[in-house]
């Protein structure tokens, strides 16, 4: 029976020849987390689409009935309650694997030759994503996501000439709220999951053809080729089925809760918000300086900023891949990736407020200052130290560094938090500087040489990690 059965699979393995191409060896490189972060997005989608067809069984996408419908399915349908945490929760990990997997292949430039369009065909899937986030969170049509959907289709009013009207119709409808309903039900369910399939269909043909991108810092002296069956299977398996557990159990610990349903009276009295993954450009537009018609600004720094990242292939042609040789681009990546959590954060502690320009300018400028100064003493400390390192050999002792100085590490962090305490004590007073000058003083130079002791302990673990490294 098993030499019968394993003809069959060889037969069918010789017509339709999986092994010479999805299913062929893969480099060992490749059995990193890292490179997994695109497929766990799409095992996101897939639990997305299993959850959101048995939801649609009893989903009734009109004004009067989507809350409750969606009601309906908590409260009665068996396991209803958990098939919604955890289409919401895959869809919070669809939009955060996104993030992840964006920014790890800037930093590592997978976008070089050949994957350019690998890496154009990976934007526009991530801007789909996006589409997910701000279509469905409308649907179960609460106080919270209606609002909140207002909000984000009111920033489209500020693009310049007939894009908002033409954006606004496409997205949103005629204006009514039965329109911005159905239309954004219809987003959801059928036009974003055919365009993001038709995207994954084309970025899977094309990695076929060029394979997983090499390591960045290029020091792999023998690559070894591991088998699809079992080893890359087994590997990518245990991923899941980890990814699988944690978004379970999340939603098994912290089950959603519905809001109140959306009516004018109960939207009178709440403070409308997006989503957190919307929170950051949403904390620009507060800014005190965008107020009125220069909110267009940020919008048009922002689709320029897009423009870029989709154009990147084109504008960075250099063959140079490895992080620890692009300052530049390393430091400005690291900069957006703490800009955007800090805006993040500072728009939920919050909500409603208008942000003062003073107060705009020191946490927007302090963060890419503070950044580029740590970047700089990194990169600076680094060339002292090993001119000709590789970093590839260096990267598992970088890892191990706080575990390696458990002292230096727990100074590291006390400092940081003092920084970030006395810092956001520094902005909250600015308002009302002249009210308390001594606190106001005492609390940026408290921040100041907290920041100042930060980079002193950067520079002694790297040194101490140097020490490691050379030869006795």
């Amino acid at each position: 029976m098993r030499i019968q059965t394993r003809k069959l699979v060889e037969w069918v393995d010789s017509r339709i020849g999986l092994t010479e191409t999805m299913l062929r060896p893969g480099p060992d490189y490749s059995l990193n987390v890292f490179y997994w972060l695109g497929a766990l997005m799409v095992i996101a989608f897939l639990v997305q689409g299993v959850t959101g067809v048995l939801m649609l069984l009893y989903y009734v996408p009109t004004v009067d009935q989507a809350y409750a419908s969606t009601q309906f399915i908590i409260k009665y349908v068996p396991l209803g309650g958990l098939i919604e945490t955890i289409h919401l929760y895959s869809a919070y990990a669809m939009i955060l694997l996104a993030f992840m997997h964006l920014m790890r292949g800037y930093f590592v430039s997978v976008q070089k030759k050949p994957r350019e369009l690998m890496w154009i065909v990976g934007m526009l899937m991530g801007l789909v994503v996006s589409g997910f986030g701000l279509t469905g969170y409308l649907l179960p049509w609460t106080v919270i996501s209606k609002s909140a959907t207002d909000v984000t289709i009111g920033m489209l009013s500020f693009l310049p000439g007939q894009l908002a009207p033409i954006l606004k119709f496409l997205i949103a409808g005629p204006g009514s709220d039965a329109a911005e309903l159905s239309r954004f039900f219809d987003l959801h369910i059928v036009v974003l999951p055919a365009v993001f399939i038709v995207l994954l269909a084309f970025k899977m043909y094309m990695f076929e053809i060029h394979g997983a991108a090499e390591p960045a810092t290029g020091v792999v002296k023998k690559v070894r080729q591991v088998p699809w069956f079992p080893d890359i299977l087994l590997y990518f398996s245990m991923l899941s089925g980890v990814f699988l557990f944690i978004l379970l159990a999340a939603s098994v610990l912290f089950p959603l809760s519905l809001p109140p349903q959306f009516s004018p009276e109960a939207a009178s009295s709440y403070v409308p918000q997006p989503e957190w993954y919307f929170l950051w450009i949403y904390q620009i537009l507060k800014f005190t300086i965008f107020e009125g018609p220069a909110v267009v600004v940020p919008l048009v720094v922002l689709s320029l900023v897009l423009a870029v990242l989709l154009l990147l292939p084109i504008i960075d042609r250099g063959s140079e891949r490895n992080p620890a040789r692009r300052p530049i681009y390393s430091t400005l990546g690291v900069m957006v990736v703490f800009e955007l959590i800090v805006l993040s954060a500072w728009g939920f502690v919050t909500p409603g407020q208008v942000i003062s320009d003073s107060q705009a300018i020191v946490i927007v400028a302090g963060i890419a200052l503070s950044t580029a100064f740590l970047s700089l003493l990194t990169y600076r400390t680094r060339r002292m130290l090993r001119p000709n390192h590789t970093v590839g050999r260096s990267l598992g002792r970088f890892i191990e560094t706080p575990f390696r100085f458990p002292i230096l590490t727990v100074i590291f962090v006390l400092l940081l938090a003092i920084s970030s305490g006395a810092f956001a004590i520094f902005v909250n007073l600015l308002p009302s500087a002249a009210s308390n000058p001594l606190l106001l003083l005492t609390s940026i130079l408290v921040a100041a040489s907290s920041l100042y002791w930060m980079s002193r302990i950067v520079q002694k673990l790297a040194v101490r990690q140097h020490n490691i490294g050379v030869p006795s």
